[in-house]
């Protein structure tokens, strides 16, 4: 099931399966600017990454001395969302907790996804419930592919901030101390897949919290990203697109504990509160 929300500028389809975003279009023009989840490549288009983002070590933690399992990026990605309430320009679903989700995450949880269209901008809110009595461990992020239609190297990134970015490597996807410098040319970043030859681009911090995507050296889009601590770039080779991805927490480092408590840019969300991450697309 899918709904489309629309303004007097924009129209957003979102699919009530992971609540994720799957169209973004102006309405006076049939330029598509989510990737349309071609699975030669990947077959998704904007998953929402939680309880988990990236790779648990062996895909498992434990809790209380208890083990789980729990796959890359976790869970809400491939679960059906209830919806809430919707308005021409609004949607808001809500995924909660269930007897399949504690067997892999045993916290009362609530993860509400709430769309809304301004003017020229889709706005992107992600509220986490803790429903339960303990602390709950957590990580987020947001995975949109931006459908990038001409040559890969006619498209560029444009920083917020001049300044040299710290990627960290992975190691059997998991993140290792190996890091490498990229240097920005005044803040921007020329799009090549030599960039990916060994996965994501993964930033433990960014000084930027805004990134333009430029075609032919045009702005097209701007993603704004303040509430995220961590950010993560990246395509497949040869793909007509790139993810732009903010995050709360990265992948399992490589001599993890595996404590869920213990886990290196783990959430900890007190018993009845919840915590707000906020992100926008601006389309030019």
């Amino acid at each position: 099931m899918t709904t489309t929300i629309f303004n007097s500028e924009l129209s957003a389809t979102i699919n009530h399966k992971g609540a994720e975003l799957v169209s973004l279009k102006k309405n006076n023009s049939s330029k598509e600017y989510i990737w349309e989840g071609n699975p030669i490549f990947w077959g998704k288009y904007s998953p929402i990454l939680f309880p988990i983002v990236g790779t648990l070590k062996n895909d498992s933690y434990t809790y209380k001395n208890n083990p789980y399992t729990l796959s890359r990026h976790g869970f809400a990605r491939d679960m059906d969302f209830n919806l809430i309430d919707s308005t021409e320009n609004k949607l808001i679903l809500s995924l909660s907790f269930n007897e399949v989700t504690k067997e892999r995450f045993p916290f009362e949880f609530e993860l509400r996804i709430i769309y809304t269209l301004h003017f020229s901008i889709l706005y992107v809110n992600y509220q986490v419930i803790n429903k339960g009595f303990d602390i709950m461990p957590f990580s987020i992020g947001g995975h949109p592919a931006f459908a990038l239609p001409k040559k890969f190297d006619d498209y560029s990134l444009q920083f917020e901030t001049d300044e040299n970015l710290t990627c960290y490597q992975l190691d059997n996807d998991l993140l290792s101390e190996k890091t490498k410098q990229i240097d920005l040319v005044k803040n921007r970043l020329p799009l090549t897949y030599s960039l990916f030859e060994n996965d994501a681009l993964i930033f433990k911090k960014l000084k930027s919290k805004q990134i333009q995507i430029l075609e032919t050296g045009i702005p097209i889009l701007n993603f704004t990203f303040k509430d995220f601590s961590n950010f993560g770039i990246w395509t497949k080779i040869n793909a007509p697109f790139i993810c732009l991805e903010p995050w709360v927490g990265y992948s399992d480092v490589l001599n993890t504990t595996g404590n869920i408590l213990e886990k290196e840019g783990i959430q900890l969300l007190e018993s009845n509160s919840s915590k707000e991450f906020n992100f926008n697309i601006e389309i030019l």
